[in-house]
């Protein structure tokens, strides 16, 4: 098989061809550097991506806070993740950097808030 990739690891941007089977890589041209190569590996045999959601926020200033991904996840598990955090509801106050779930579908990664959000005030 064949597949063209634009690095996106550094500002090359190296324009990648591959010619791979299931398990290998047999030809790579374009990658100015090994970096391409690490990278098109990581794409072709066990692609992840980093996560930004927003979950429903308990007595808030805001109804929603953004929250991320602590690192990478597997893109085959996106979905999973994206169902198992739409049903979250945390209580404000929250900041930046608060873990609202510790190792999420037992991927090692957590899920972190990326904004602080006072509590509303009932008057």
């Amino acid at each position: 098989m064949k597949k063209k990739f634009v690095c996106i690891i550094c500002p090359n941007g190296c324009e990648i061809e591959v010619k791979y089977s299931e398990e290998e890589i047999e030809k790579i041209s374009g990658n100015l550097c090994e970096k391409g190569l690490d990278y098109v590996k990581k794409e072709l045999f066990s692609p992840e991506r980093g996560l930004t959601s927003s979950v429903n926020l308990k007595n808030g200033l805001l109804p929603l806070v953004s929250v991320k991904t602590s690192k990478p996840i597997p893109k085959e598990k996106i979905f999973a993740l994206m169902d198992e955090i739409a049903d979250i509801e945390i209580e404000a106050p929250v900041k930046i950097g608060d873990i609202i779930v510790k190792d999420i579908l037992g991927t090692g990664v957590d899920i972190i808030v990326t904004k602080n959000v006072d509590k509303r005030i009932h008057s």
